[in-house]
């Protein structure tokens, strides 16, 4: 497991590898992959108990389901530098007849990816039915999601949401990126989603939140949702976060949901985001 300096510096690699994958084809989804990469980072280097060999069928070890699929380009980098592909690869992002396409697909066979994700609100679903084959199974390990604050605007999410509670699905982790920023401005003013908390927990979830770009505070939030399993109910972490989190002229705003930088941009970008493990 790694300590919460050698994370940060994976997080600022991770953070160029994507501001540099998005830019080579003006094409992705900078600002929500920049404000997760802490996130993620911490989850697959630290906390999840899993194989990048990769079997597809995820016995005996940890699942994670990225619903909000269009922040791939963090995702893959994160599989990359943990091992499930060579970093070399993250050069072909969103290239024709490559494996790493915008969206997470399965026909591309990209070890690390279980589903098609990107169609949002469908993420919470399968990581619930996930989570119950490992307890049909006999399987002790844990179902980790990822959503967008957007993305609870889909009826689906909620709906999964009393499934879960009513059947005591307490073997999964769900966390949401709480940015406040979707492709056409701010959640709270295109639909708002009022006391985020208090819903969950009316709905049945253990909630906890944190702050998804301060490393020791998703270290210590993940350490506490897995010490909260098996109590009968499902957990959720909200995580604030920062779109563009790291590159300052993308933070904050919804403008870089997806777009892609210019060169100059890019080399600002880059400027600001130290090279810690080597640029593929």
């Amino acid at each position: 497991m790694a300590a919460a300096a050698e994370l940060k510096e994976i997080a600022s690699q991770v953070r160029r590898d994507i501001v540099r994958m998005v830019h080579a084809v003006q094409s992705g989804h900078p600002g929500g992959s920049l404000g997760c990469a802490d996130y993620l980072v911490t989850l697959y280097f630290n906390t999840l108990r899993h194989n990048p060999k990769f079997a597809m069928d995820g016995i005996g070890e940890d699942l994670f389901f990225l619903s909000n699929g269009h922040i791939s380009p963090v995702w893959y980098s994160v599989l990359a530098r943990s091992g499930y592909f060579p970093v070399s690869e993250l050069s072909t992002f969103r290239k024709l007849d490559t494996r790493l396409q915008g969206h997470p697909t399965t026909k591309e066979h990209l070890p690390g990816v279980r589903i098609a994700s990107g169609s949002l609100g469908q993420g919470l679903s399968v990581g619930i039915g996930a989570a119950e084959a490992k307890k049909l199974n006999g399987d002790d390990h844990l179902i980790y999601t990822l959503h967008g604050d957007g993305e609870l605007q889909e009826g689906q999410i909620w709906e999964a949401a009393m499934y879960a509670a009513h059947n005591k699905i307490d073997n999964l982790i769900a966390a949401v990126d709480c940015n406040d920023a979707q492709i056409d401005g701010h959640v709270e003013e295109i639909l708002s989603l009022g006391n985020l908390r208090a819903k969950w927990e009316a709905f049945g979830w253990t909630v906890l939140e944190t702050n998804g770009n301060v490393i020791e505070q998703v270290l210590t939030t993940l350490d506490t949702a897995k010490r909260l399993t098996g109590q009968g109910k499902p957990i959720v972490i909200l995580m604030k976060t920062e779109m563009g989190k790291g590159v300052d002229f993308m933070e904050g705003s919804n403008k870089w949901h997806g777009i892609a930088p210019s060169d100059a941009q890019l080399a600002q970008a880059l400027d600001q985001l130290p090279e810690t493990l080597g640029d593929y």
